[in-house]
């Protein structure tokens, strides 16, 4: 056991480091997102960015542009998934990181914002959270629900890599956690159908993105009482 603490101690050190500095990247990558989220602002909503978003897709300038934030959400995920894959040294790693990334990304996307513009003045406010493959849209308190969600599983992962008992995820399991990611998107896409009516709120069911956050985390519970063990 002596001769393994060395280099579980120097696998976390490594770890740790690389930690930091894609907690860096995404901060910094963050901030690009929300000066990008700036100007469209102040472009499209110079009165102040208020649901329920009445223009919203009629515009002529936004029907010109929309194409263009399309590709430039895209082009966000590729990034992402480059960099995790980039950063991690294997499939679990990799996965981590890519977590990491978003989970951090989109946490600091709304510090910036609240930094730059001073919005939103609540977690409860509404936005438009992607357009791929049609408008998503819900109060910022889901998406940093889902982001810290993704941080805390990071975090496990990279931990349980360190010390050589890695989570153990079968074809079932990733099913599950796929199906789970589905529901999250389908109640975010079902208000985004709304977000240019006065009732829009209403339209956002929180019973059934919690079934699917909560899904996700039961599985990663299960994942993770299952693999207690060193190969």
């Amino acid at each position: 056991m002596r001769e393994k603490l060395p280099d579980i101690s120097d696998g976390l050190l490594k770890t740790i480091k690389r930690f930091c500095i894609v907690v860096i990247f995404s901060i910094a990558f963050a901030y690009i997102e929300a000066a990008v989220v700036v100007y469209l602002r102040t472009i499209f909503y110079p009165a102040g960015f208020i649901f329920p978003l009445m223009n919203f897709g009629t515009d002529p300038l936004w029907k010109q542009l929309l194409f263009t934030e399309i590709g430039r959400e895209a082009a966000t995920m590729v990034l992402i998934v480059s960099a995790a894959w980039l950063f991690g040294q294997n499939l679990r790693q990799r996965t981590a990181f890519f977590l990491t990334i978003f989970a951090i990304w989109d946490i600091f996307y709304y510090v910036w914002l609240k930094v730059l513009i001073n919005w939103p003045a609540s977690i409860m406010d509404w936005d438009v959270l992607f357009l791929i493959p049609l408008a998503w849209a819900s109060p910022v308190l889901a998406p940093l629900l889902i982001s810290l969600t993704l941080l805390s599983f990071a975090v496990i992962i990279l931990y349980r890599c360190c010390c050589a008992v890695p989570l153990k995820v079968n074809l079932t399991d990733w099913l599950v956690f796929t199906l789970a990611g589905l529901v999250v998107v389908v109640s975010f896409c079902i208000a985004g159908l709304h977000i240019t009516e006065p009732d829009f709120q209403s339209y956002f069911y929180w019973p059934l993105f919690a079934a699917g956050l909560l899904s996700a985390i039961a599985m990663f519970g299960k994942c993770l009482l299952l693999s207690r063990t060193k190969h």
